[in-house]
């Protein structure tokens, strides 16, 4: 069991930074509604943190923490809205800033001799930088607490219990715009919490394996669909190390996916890392309930539902195999779920309404009555890389830009044919392969090339053309929320642009999209 720093989340849009923060210092944490009850912790916290909120702390709806989380006896640092909690039930007084304060500041510290309230700011400069975003401050602090920290409009931007190792700090330490905000937040988690720093992912390996067997049992079966992409691999990798063959991989080629795909995906589950995988070939079904299809939400709904039919069935087929065998019937789906998506579902305001209708394959839970194993639910997606690399999976797979669960269906705007699927894939490969050639393919978050429902006039070998028009997307982005897009090398892009000219058939225009996210998303579709 690792030493866990329980982040106590009311809504602010950095609370999941503050967790990428502690892990990155070596802790392991976790982030729950602000709601939760103590009395209801299924372990004790060595720390707990209270985030920032979008809300005022005066709002009639505003959250509150339960007030059992300051009898616990741990050391506790408000963040922002957080330090305004601590206030709020500890006798301390908050309103309204006459002047809202948000970008940068300069911290002066207010060093406190031979007391515990430094050890919040030990290596840390003064002033230093810090990020403020607040429409109300502190008036005046609970008793027994001290300034150790002050900028030109907020005296109270960071206070200390004399007695108790209690903080709290007006502005946010968990965002890169707050210079130490990183050493901060190690100071709290290891000085104070005194939390051992040994979450890793090698120590994380081992004791996934272990509960992994625990759960599914000596005969027990577990079934899951791959994909090729870094998250289904990295848990199929593990599932394959846990339980061998009795792990049961299912790649579910819809017709839609890159160019020799499928092919690859066989060759480096199966050939290179030994995983038991069944591939099913429903192209023809796929495209068949798509065409005709323009609509982006039913081509998604077409390709959910379908991958759900043809996901169940081979199923079944495995699941009277193996029991033919004698083996163990399968009773376990497994999922490549993430820390972020978890964090979206605790949310203290409910789960997002905004999941795309592939997210999942939730529907599978219910019609197969199969019990959800989730490995990868604890880490972020730079953790699972982490991993991945660990367990001996090639980099170009560990690096691999994100790929729409719908596939080139939703880059190719308009009917989903064989054809114009084909014309997508291999702009699209011709892309990857140069903008990897120029060494670019790492500083870019996500890639491809859209083929868009227009055509233009184009003159190739003394003759005029009215040929389709391929759309290059590429953008930068930490965490696909927002996105910049990338700003390609001329030269680079010229070459794209001749090669995909000469050598798709069917295309004589290219374009670049420069366009961020919002107000676009870095789909088309």
């Amino acid at each position: 069991m690792y030493d866990t720093v329980l982040i106590l989340d009311f809504g602010s849009q950095y609370s999941h930074l503050i967790t990428r923060r502690i892990r990155e210092a070596g802790v392991y944490c976790e982030l729950l509604p602000c709601t939760q009850k103590i009395a209801e912790l299924k372990f004790k916290p060595k720390g707990v943190i209270l985030s920032g909120s979008p809300y005022s702390i005066t709002d009639k709806d505003a959250p509150h923490v339960d007030p059992e989380v300051f009898n616990l006896g741990v050391p506790i640092l408000g963040i922002c809205y957080g330090l305004q909690e601590i206030a709020r039930n500890l006798g301390g007084e908050t309103s309204l800033a006459v002047k809202r304060e948000y970008g940068h500041a300069e911290l002066n510290l207010t060093p406190q001799e031979d007391h515990h309230s430094s050890d919040l700011f030990k290596d840390v400069p003064s002033p230093t930088n810090v990020w403020m975003s607040h429409g109300d401050h502190l008036e005046s602090p609970p008793n027994d607490f001290v300034i150790i920290g002050s900028t030109t409009t907020s005296e109270y931007a960071a206070v200390a219990h004399t007695k108790l190792p209690i903080y709290g700090i007006q502005f946010h330490p968990e965002v890169t715009h707050s210079a130490d905000g990183a050493i901060i937040l190690r100071n709290f988690v290891i000085g104070i919490c005194h939390c051992e720093a040994n979450w890793t992912m090698s120590s994380f390996i081992d004791k996934e394996l272990e509960r992994i067997r625990t759960l599914v049992g000596p005969t027990g079966s577990v079934i899951g669909a791959v994909s090729g992409g870094v998250d289904s691999t990295v848990a199929a990798v593990l599932m394959k190390r846990a339980i061998g063959d009795r792990f049961h991989a299912v790649l579910v080629d819809n017709g839609v996916m890159r160019l020799n795909e499928c092919e690859q995906v066989k060759k480096t589950l199966a050939d290179n890392l030994g995983i038991n995988l069944t591939v099913a070939d429903a192209s023809e079904l796929f495209l068949g309930r798509l065409k005709g299809v323009t609509d982006p939400e039913r081509k998604r709904k077409i390709i959910g539902n379908t991958f759900i039919e043809v996901f169940e069935a081979e199923s079944h087929k495995i699941d009277q195999i193996t029991r033919e065998k004698g083996e163990g019937a399968i009773e376990w789906l497994l999922q490549g779920t993430l820390y972020p998506d978890v964090i979206e579902s605790i949310s203290f305001k409910g789960p997002s309404a905004t999941i795309k209708s592939h997210h999942n394959v939730g529907g599978l839970l219910e019609d197969m009555r199969l019990k959800l194993i989730e490995p990868l639910r604890e880490l972020f997606k730079d953790e699972v890389r982490a991993l991945g690399t660990l367990l001996g999976i090639h980099e170009d797979l560990i690096w691999r830009h994100p790929f729409p669960g719908p596939g080139i269906a939703i880059r190719v705007l308009g009917e989903v044919t064989p054809a114009q699927v084909q014309i997508a894939r291999l702009a699209d490969n011709i892309y990857i392969e140069e903008i990897k050639k120029a060494g670019l393919y790492r500083q870019i978050s996500q890639a491809y090339a859209a083929l868009l429902p227009v055509r233009s006039v184009g003159v190739m070998g003394d003759q005029r053309t009215y040929e389709q028009v391929i759309a290059l997307r590429a953008v930068e982005s930490k965490d696909f929320m927002t996105a910049d897009w990338f700003p390609m090398p001329t030269e680079t892009l010229k070459r794209i642009s001749n090669r995909i000219i000469n050598e798709v058939q069917g295309v004589n225009r290219v374009l670049y999209d420069v366009s961020s996210k919002p107000p676009s998303t870095i789909e088309f579709e």
